[in-house]
């Protein structure tokens, strides 16, 4: 996969050198290329925004150089050479952070915005069987709408958000859905199990929150991992992993519940769900 970051703070994307991510990019696995937006400004203060049509506070990112910006990108056959990784277009000023790879059949671009739709882990998964993938990190009251219009014609384009507050810009967005995105390609895990076990996965424990988990030590500052976990008996571990995810849904997200199928609850289910319920309400009196 093939990622593209514009942004007019491209130091946010460090992070992406690091861990999984940073792994799956020494792997070839995932392309990330950052971007300087100012590259694409043509005055001597590199001014991206203007004040707004129709008057109001803040500022408006200007369209011309995201404009460019896009137009420059999807236009390029070789961002980076297959020898050295080095850009093949230096005199543009885009920092390109990643490396060699075969240019992808066509983008999709990405708008993290709080006016998006809201992201989910079903969103990830569609996102990550997409061959290339172009992030518009927008700053102060947002993007020209018709930065988005033009590309439309051009491009697929989404808006997306990651929930219901407002950021300083789209950058802490990106990094949120590119991170949520790459784990899901295939080789980025150690174990590809892990991803069908994730909370909200599809088809993971009827999307129910993961319960707690425990390791080494059995015992650490007098609390005990539950001898269940010690016993061997794999029935019973599922079991009660099962229930504890149960509990926590309830405690934690009981909106997630009106998601599962009733045919999915054995009679057990009901019973922890049940006594869930009872020690919420219990709890609430009490407070």
């Amino acid at each position: 996969m093939r990622i593209d970051i514009i942004s007019i703070f491209p130091d946010y994307f460090a992070p992406l050198d690091l861990s999984l991510i940073g792994k799956a990019r020494a792997a070839d696995i995932l392309d990330v290329c950052v971007h300087d937006l100012r590259s694409w400004t043509h005055d001597r203060h590199n001014t991206v925004d203007d004040t707004p049509y129709g008057g109001g506070p803040g500022m408006v990112m200007k369209p011309q150089p995201w404009g460019e910006a896009l137009d420059e990108i999807t236009a390029r056959d070789d961002v980076v050479t297959a020898d050295t990784g080095e850009s093949a277009v230096a005199a543009s000023g885009v920092e390109d952070t990643g490396k060699a790879s075969e240019r992808p059949s066509g983008p999709r671009l990405i708008l993290p915005t709080p006016s998006g739709v809201p992201f989910t882990q079903a969103h990830a998964l569609r996102l990550s069987q997409e061959p290339w993938l172009i992030f518009a990190c927008g700053r102060y009251e947002g993007i020209d709408s018709r930065v988005l219009a033009d590309a439309a014609t051009r491009m697929p384009v989404e808006e997306i958000s990651i929930g219901d507050y407002v950021l300083g810009g789209g950058e802490v967005a990106t990094l949120v859905m590119v991170e949520t995105v790459a784990r899901l390609l295939p080789g980025v895990l150690g174990n590809a199990q892990s991803v069908a076990e994730d909370s909200f996965a599809p088809g993971a424990m009827d999307n129910l929150l993961e319960g707690p988990v425990y390791t080494k030590p059995a015992s650490w500052r007098g609390l005990d991992v539950p001898p269940v976990l010690l016993s061997g008996d794999h029935g019973a571990v599922d079991r009660w992993r099962r229930d504890e995810a149960l509990r926590r849904t309830v405690r934690t997200r009981p909106d997630l519940l009106e998601r599962i199928d009733p045919a999915h609850l054995d009679e057990r289910d009901r019973e922890v769900i049940a006594a869930a319920w009872l020690q919420v309400a219990a709890e609430s009196m009490a407070d």
